[in-house]
């Protein structure tokens, strides 16, 4: 069973029910697991690190990305466009991705993650185009090459530009298609022990690409198998339009009559929410996952972030595709949500350190998991460091729980652990050779793009 201790850290910012934080204590972990926070443990490790001089943090969790996207990011086509007009375009793109292709931009999305003190990833993958191989065991395997705790989903998406959706024919699959390979999603990669490194929620894509049966019996199978169900909900005036036109109903009333609320829900952006569908998430446990940037860059509005936190509504911190980011950093979120939200709502809008719970704690909860997203014993071993003395931090550690979101972070961080695995140290991937594989991922994302 492997140990790791982290010897004599200035600061350890626990996110804990009590928003402890320590100074001048150890750290010891055992098999993944905190087992011990205190001054001088005697402990002996496989992996000692000195940690003087550096502040402790939990692991952040991302609750929404769309990997795939990194290499269709930063495209001149696009860059002006709002979300559906953005979509067409993409799809065009989309439709050619392989096995190879979601395996190495998995590598250098979760990559750039990991060097940004992100330990454990939600994808929403829901692009399957005929014929691409097992895409989401390409996705594990690269998860597992880094050693990121990594959560898939089985997408899908069954209306096409014919039934009156946005994608084109060769990336949509009837519902039966989809409901067997959800089946063999689940039972073939799926854990949901305490510390599990890989999961699966099923995740239509969005209300305006899928039909309200997809939709249904997702539901119904993933309550089936105890998995959890995620989505795209208010994200713009286009999908409320949409589903008022098609379907009668605003978009999550629409979602609420297909068994799409509760607990085990979470719906990505939940922009465009009026004050009653705001209090109708509290009530049923409904969770969001805010996506600041690509909300702000696909000009699609600001999601009412404080009034969610003070009805008690879910809520966690999330990346979104790299095509609608440009880049896959939670830490930049941070500083973003923090601003955003002090410009539109002043006082009103949440502290810093409230936005490193957003990525914590609030994240966790999203995924349905209490073993992440805090450091404290019986917890898992998931962090990273930050060494005090860098020079854009001097003059800032006077709260070390609020500086990420109110001074933010520049540049990775120094070290990244995971289950108690250390995985990015100094800034640089540990377990992969980062300019090998830049090369590797730069040749292939010029062919895929070529190819379209």
């Amino acid at each position: 069973m492997s140990t790791l201790l982290i010897r004599n850290l200035k600061t350890v910012v626990t996110c804990d029910d009590a928003d402890t934080v320590l100074n001048g204590v150890d750290l010891y972990a055992e098999g993944g697991v905190v087992r011990a926070m205190g001054p001088e443990l005697r402990c002996a490790a496989d992996t000692v690190l000195d940690g003087t001089h550096c502040i402790a943090y939990p692991g952040l969790v991302n609750t929404h990305h769309h990997l795939y996207q990194t290499f269709s990011r930063n495209l001149p086509q696009v860059q002006n466009l709002e979300l559906f007009d953005w979509l067409t375009a993409l799809y065009e793109i989309w439709k050619g991705l392989d096995e190879e292709t979601v395996r190495l931009s998995t590598l250098t999305g979760c990559g750039e993650l990991l060097k940004h003190g992100c330990t454990t990833c939600f994808d929403h993958h829901y692009v399957f185009p005929r014929g691409a191989g097992d895409l989401l065991g390409a996705q594990f395997a690269a998860a597992e090459e880094l050693g990121i705790r990594f959560y898939a989903s089985r997408g899908s998406m069954d209306l096409s530009k014919k039934d009156g959706g946005l994608p084109p024919d060769s990336v949509v699959q009837t519902v039966d298609e989809i409901l067997a390979d959800s089946v063999r999603a689940i039972e073939a990669y799926h854990d949901p022990s305490f510390g599990s490194m890989r999961r699966v929620a099923l995740a239509p894509c969005s209300p305006f690409s899928v039909s309200a049966e997809l939709l249904r019996q997702s539901a119904l199978l993933a309550r089936q198998y105890g998995v959890r169900l995620h989505t795209h909900v208010a994200e713009t005036k286009d999908e409320e339009r949409f589903t008022q036109e098609r379907c009668g109903m605003r978009p999550l009333e629409y979602m609420a009559s297909l068994g799409w609320t509760g607990s085990d829900v979470w719906y990505a952006h939940g922009i465009h929410f009026n004050d009653q569908e705001l209090r109708e998430l509290a009530r049923t446990g409904t969770g969001i996952a805010h996506c600041p940037i690509s909300n702000m860059k696909l000009s699609s509005g600001v999601a009412r972030v404080p009034e969610m936190l003070k009805l008690g509504v879910p809520v966690g911190l999330a990346v979104d595709g790299s095509a609608s980011n440009d880049g896959s950093s939670l830490m930049e979120e941070l500083r973003v949500c923090y601003l955003l939200h002090r410009l539109t709502s002043s006082a009103a809008a949440p502290s810093g350190y409230d936005v490193l719970k957003l990525a914590t704690r609030g994240s966790a909860r999203l995924l349905g998991r209490d073993d992440i997203g805090r450091l404290a014993v019986g917890k898992c071993a998931d962090l990273f460091l930050v060494d005090s003395r860098r020079l854009e931090l001097t003059g800032a550690l006077y709260d070390p729980k609020s500086v990420l979101g109110t001074v933010g972070l520049r540049g990775p961080v120094d070290t990244t652990v995971v289950n108690g695995r250390v995985v990015v140290q100094e800034g640089r991937l540990v377990t992969v050779d980062e300019e090998r594989l830049a090369e590797q991922a730069g040749r292939a994302c010029g062919a895929y793009l070529a190819r379209a």
